[in-house]
């Protein structure tokens, strides 16, 4: 059974990201964390040192908080009426990012799905202040839903890749079980600059067209272009119902992820991705074990493909 961490924040937008996840994994037992944090709008360390919180204030929002996190589970559950699905609530005094993560461990979350709308609301940022925390700092897939996306079955998985991509990953199967459930096709994009594949890559090429054989896969070549154009261009000729990334230290997504972006190339921000948190490239590319429960001891900051 799936575990699957939704952070909501009462929106719309969460409820959006909700609602995607509940047709994703429709035909799949999951159990479903709905989360909601709060803390008051004054909140900062200094803050509570010198002036502690009103008496009841605490109690106050954690009923609240409860309150309506219980509407939204019965709102899902009137909107869907899944056998297969089950609900637990979560209700946090603390900050969203550092609950996360206390939650991702306690309860070995497999996933956590949530909007991408920031604080703000506008239009031109790609990523919400939260969403990007949340892939920066914890270690498990995030995988973004756009603000107002309607839900499209994943038919079509574009994945750019440099190919210096750790075999060993263990959520490789992740990818490989959205591929078996929704028949998926996966689009390998590699963007070159005149330089060949060296022996490591070709290596890795190799396992993931191995990996992958079971599944309908095709690998590409964008040609004398940087992967956001690449991404850019490919989107222009195909229809992608879901970009696939992988966290590691060298970043093509940067640019793309954390900075407001262009009109050129708005609809970005028009798809969900899925970011799966990377493992230290090792030499050797055996064969991934699904079972293997290791870790590495320290992951690599940023956004690559």
């Amino acid at each position: 059974m799936k575990r699957i961490l939704l952070p909501t924040d009462f929106s719309e937008n969460a409820f959006n990201a909700i609602r995607y996840a509940m047709l994703f994994f429709k035909n799949e037992e999951c159990t479903f964390y709905l989360l909601h944090t709060f803390t008051p709008a004054s909140y900062n360390i200094g803050y509570l040192i010198e002036n502690p919180l009103p008496y009841g204030m605490e109690d106050t929002a954690m009923m609240n908080s409860k309150r309506d996190i219980q509407r939204t589970e019965e709102k899902i559950k009137k909107e869907f009426n899944n056998p297969k699905h089950s609900f637990k609530r979560i209700s946090a005094f603390n900050m969203l990012i550092n609950e996360i993560k206390d939650t991702v461990d306690r309860y070995n979350i497999d996933l956590i799905v949530m909007g991408t709308k920031g604080a703000t609301g506008a239009k031109e940022i790609f990523i919400g202040t939260h969403t990007m925390y949340t892939i920066k700092k914890v270690k498990c897939p995030v995988l973004a839903i756009p603000s107002g996306f309607e839900y499209e079955n994943p038919k079509e998985i574009l994945f750019p890749t440099d190919y210096h991509l750790s075999t060993t990953n263990k959520y490789l199967p992740l990818i490989k079980n959205i591929c078996n459930k929704h028949i998926s096709r996966l689009h390998m994009l590699n963007a070159y600059y005149g330089i060949p594949l060296d022996q490591n890559q070709k290596e890795t090429k190799d396992f993931i067209d191995t990996y992958f054989e079971e599944n309908a896969h095709i690998f590409h070549l964008a040609d004398g272009m940087d992967v956001i154009e690449a991404v850019e261009d490919f989107q222009k000729m195909n229809i992608i119902n879901l970009l696939v990334m992988v966290h590691n230290k060298h970043s093509f997504f940067d640019n793309l992820l954390f900075k407001p972006v262009i009109s050129q190339i708005a609809y970005h921000t028009n798809i969900p991705f899925l970011v799966i948190p990377s493992e230290k490239r090792i030499k050797s590319n055996k064969p991934i074990n699904t079972t293997d429960e290791k870790r590495t001891k320290k992951e690599d900051e940023g956004l690559t493909v």
